[in-house]
């Protein structure tokens, strides 16, 4: 028997990251487990009635072998040159989903600013910061949750950056 989706061990594990990092508990309330996957900027924004541009998507990158959090607005691509020049990293790609797997615990399409093993250097994209209100990955590609730029610079500790 499977498990529900929404009692997937990873929506768990986001929840109870939010919560300790101090995340608005109506937010953390409010992480949703939708019907169908919405492993893309675009699917969200439109199963959310949003902007994509509100969706902050969570890429993982390889920068020089450590794994590097990007949390930026599904309305735009990530420049690896210039997040490599920001961190001070020769280079910066996006990663394999194996690599993604063994930093968040999370497959990708579903990976969220938080619960994973260990905290992983995270840049946030000021781009974010335009609205009110923007939704992050749950841990599955079912489940997102409504957060606010500032929030997630605070439960991610993490650096707002130009990204794109």
């Amino acid at each position: 028997m499977t498990e529900p989706t929404g009692a997937h061990r990873n929506v768990a594990l986001v929840r109870a990251a939010l919560t300790a990092g101090g995340a608005d508990p109506a937010g953390v309330a409010g992480l949703r487990v939708l019907p169908d996957a919405v492993t893309t900027a675009a699917a969200a924004a439109a199963a959310l009635g949003v902007e994509v541009g509100q969706i902050a998507n969570s890429l993982v990158f390889d920068a020089g072998g450590l794994p590097l959090l990007v949390l930026t607005s599904g309305a735009h691509r990530v420049d690896t040159t210039k997040i490599a020049a920001l961190i001070g990293a020769g280079r910066v790609r996006r990663a394999s989903p194996e690599f993604v797997y063994a930093a968040t615990g999370q497959r990708i399409g579903g990976v969220a600013p938080v619960g994973h093993p260990a905290p992983l250097r995270t840049l946030v994209d000021r781009a974010l910061e335009a609205y009110p209100q923007v939704w992050a990955a749950g841990g599955i590609p079912h489940a997102v949750f409504p957060t606010t730029f500032a929030e997630l610079v605070a439960v991610t500790g993490g650096e707002p950056a130009d990204v794109a």
